[in-house]
């Protein structure tokens, strides 16, 4: 059972993966229902008090692009996606966008910026005018915890 379950989870992360950037086909409007939507994925546990922030840049914040971005971390390590510890996970920036589904892997697009690296910082190119941030903190498969970690959103306007 194990074993299917994470042959189900590995082959919806690489789908996420494979996805990016690709536009899908035109395809005619029909009515969804319930058995339509994705099963939510198992979700591993955050311990209580768990946050991640924006060290920089501060919200409201001018910036030059590139902005340069630094993540912090409570409560929880950072370590590379696919390492299965408990109380770690590694960030995901999210930018002009909301929370995705929090019960599937998150996408990986322009809005959907993985660091499976376990990186915590970045320089971000973005375009003049104002753009909104978050953070959002994934497992081993890039699935958000339960509760989610995140960040405020946080906007900043780019000269």
């Amino acid at each position: 059972m194990a074993t299917k379950l994470l042959s189900v989870l590995f082959a919806a992360t690489l789908f996420s993966l494979a996805s990016c950037g690709k536009q899908q086909a035109e395809t005619p409007a029909v009515e969804a229902t319930a058995n339509d939507a994705p099963a939510a994925m198992p979700r591993t546990t955050s311990p209580d008090g768990a946050s991640v922030y924006f060290i920089t840049p501060a919200d409201g914040a001018t910036v030059a692009s590139p902005v340069n971005v630094e993540f912090g971390i409570e409560g929880m390590d950072v370590v590379a996606a696919g390492v299965n510890e408990a109380h770690s996970g590694h960030h995901h920036l999210l930018v002009d966008t909301g929370l995705p589904d929090l019960g599937l892997p998150i996408p990986a697009d322009a809005k959907h910026i993985h660091f499976g690296d376990a990186s915590t910082a970045t320089e971000l190119s973005l375009e003049p005018g104002t753009h909104t941030l978050q953070l959002l903190l994934g497992d081993h498969l890039h699935i958000p915890h339960d509760p989610p970690v995140t960040s405020q959103q946080i906007t900043v306007v780019v000269e």
